[in-house]
This record gives C-alpha cells, sequence and structure tokens, in this order.
C-alpha cells in the first residue's frame, strides 16, 4: 500500500484506476472502489485511486469547502477496502487547464493504465470537456478500456458528498453515517485550554482539529473516542463555550471522556460522532452547568450502550 503525492512518483504497470475526489468515501463511493479493487486483483493489476488536494472547487471558484476527510484519512479508508495505490495530486490553476487527451496521456505514461472506472457523473479535463464519451474515445487511442458505475441512492436520493456535507453541518451526524458507512471521525492533537472542565470535576480534552475539515454544528454530542487502541464514551461539546467565551469565533472541540483519569495533553485523540444530544446553551449560573453536564453525560451512556 503506498500513498503518492505527485504522478512522477508513480511507476506501475496494467493498472485499473478510478478518479475523484472521494471526500468521505462514502457508500456511494464504496461501489466503485470495490469493482475496482475485485476486477483488478481478477486480473493480477493493481488498483488505483487517484484524488485531489485541495478540492477542485476552491481552486476555480472563491469557494471554501470544508471537507468530511483530510488526505491522509481518505487513503487510509481506501487502503482498508483492498486499494493498492492512492496518488493525491495537487490541484493548482494549471491542471485545470490541460485538456482531457493531455491528462490521460500523462495517466497512461505513469500507470500504463489498462482500465478507467468512472462514476456516472464524472468528467474532467478543461471545461468537464472529458465526458464518459470522450475518455472512452480517447481510451481507443491510448489503449485503455472504460466502464461507467451508476450512482448509488438511498430512500430519498443520490448519495453524495455535498449532501453529507450538509447533514453534518445541521448537525445531524446520525442520518450523515448512515451515507457514510461510519461514524463521522474528528480528531487531533490534545491541547491545554483553559481547565474550566476541571475546575468543576468534568475535565475535556480539548482537540486541535485540522481546520480544512467541516466541524458539526454547535451542541453537545454522543461520541466514541479513541486513544491509540482504547476506547471510551464521550460526551462532547462543540461551539463557542457561550457560557464563558461568547466571543470567540472559532469552534472549539472539547470531549469529556467518561470513566477517564489520565493526562492526554500531546496526544492524539480521534472522535467518532454518533448522535446529537441538545443545543449549546448559555448557563446563568455555574451550578446550571454543571447539573446540565451530569445530564449530558447520563445521556451519552444510556445512548451508547444500547
Amino acid at each position: 500500500m503506498n500513498h503518492y503525492h505527485s504522478l512522477t512518483q508513480v511507476s506501475l504497470q496494467n493498472s485499473h484506476l478510478t478518479i475523484g475526489v472521494f471526500d468521505g468515501v462514502h457508500r456511494g463511493h464504496r461501489q466503485i472502489i470495490k469493482k475496482l479493487v475485485d476486477d483488478a486483483h481478477k486480473n493480477n493489476s493493481p488498483a488505483v485511486v487517484l484524488t485531489f488536494d485541495p478540492h477542485p472547487i476552491t481552486v476555480l471558484t472563491d469557494k471554501t469547502i470544508r471537507l468530511l476527510t483530510t488526505p491522509d484519512e481518505r487513503a487510509q479508508i481506501l487502503f482498508s477496502l483492498g486499494v493498492d495505490t492512492v496518488i493525491t495530486q495537487r490541484f493548482t490553476p494549471d491542471l485545470s487547464t490541460a485538456t482531457a487527451h493531455q491528462y490521460m496521456t500523462s495517466l497512461k505514461q505513469q500507470l500504463n493504465l489498462s482500465h478507467l472506472l468512472i462514476g456516472y457523473d464524472f468528467a474532467l479535463g478543461k471545461g468537464r470537456e472529458g465526458n464518459a464519451a470522450r475518455l472512452t474515445e480517447i481510451g481507443q487511442e491510448l489503449n485503455y478500456t472504460v466502464e461507467i458505475i451508476p450512482a448509488l441512492k438511498n430512500e430519498a436520493d443520490i448519495i453524495s458528498s455535498t449532501e453529507i456535507r450538509k447533514l453534518i453541518s445541521a448537525g445531524d451526524v446520525n442520518e450523515a453515517s448512515q451515507l457514510l458507512g461510519y461514524h463521522f471521525p474528528l480528531g487531533g492533537i490534545v491541547i491545554h485550554g483553559a481547565g474550566r472542565g476541571k475546575q468543576i470535576n468534568f475535565p475535556t480534552a480539548n482537540i486541535d482539529y485540522p481546520q480544512t475539515k467541516i466541524t458539526p454544528m454547535n451542541g453537545i454530542y454522543a461520541c466514541w473516542a479513541y486513544l491509540g487502541d482504547e476506547k471510551f464514551m464521550a460526551a462532547t461539546s462543540v461551539g463557542f463555550n457561550p457560557t464563558f467565551t461568547p466571543e470567540r469565533q472559532i469552534q472549539s472541540v472539547e470531549a469529556y471522556l467518561l470513566d477517564f483519569e489520565r493526562d492526554i495533553y500531546d496526544q492524539y485523540l480521534k472522535l467518532e460522532f454518533v448522535t446529537r444530544i441538545r443545543d449549546e446553551l448559555k448557563f446563568e449560573s455555574i451550578k446550571a452547568l454543571i447539573h446540565q453536564i451530569g445530564e449530558d453525560v447520563n445521556k451519552t451512556r444510556q445512548i451508547l450502550t444500547k
């Protein structure tokens, strides 16, 4: 399993390839990945996923997209699904001007591409001119085949990373997990905070999460917390802590780990968001805050021990 960050680093033979951002590697993506891996390995060929960072929309427009997964998280999920090689190519304005023929020629040279698997709405190249028909035409010239996978739908609509990001932004982590196929993760190094939680006997782990990742809507969540190989229940606050810091502009993510009493500063802690318990509230007294945190902890335990 190899994760490359440039096409020039890669030299493969007879590759089976799929291309896309694959943010979140959700259930729809997994349909493509399973087909890719199964067919590649039947032919003793490497299963290769080429993805991009940053998201092309952030380069082509003024819009900033906070993502479901970092490039490394994405690669690890893909490897867990049987992918042999992941290429995270830097998306630049220059890359966006390459024609479909130019780009596919470079892939043929570096990967010795034999089979291209794409989603129903996939296109690449300047102006998205490299749709399925054009890529098939180029494939006839460059000697690779093209296969199109239809969209996977849930009960309501087509599963997409955009829809999942909307759900998480709205706090609906439960529905988001149904579309992802796993609980939305957010992790980072545990850093020092103001220490208020410790003063009221609910010490929290303040997580320095990647600012490129989407965060759930402000509120209190029941989460699973992972510290190395250990797993704990966690009542997690996402927001601006209005009781103490109403002027705060950047969301904090603070997790109270149940039945846990260790110092974990400077260690990596990963949270998996299971469900939203309540809105973020401003309390008129410390006593009221302590009472509510106790209720949140009880609710978290109840949810996670079902």
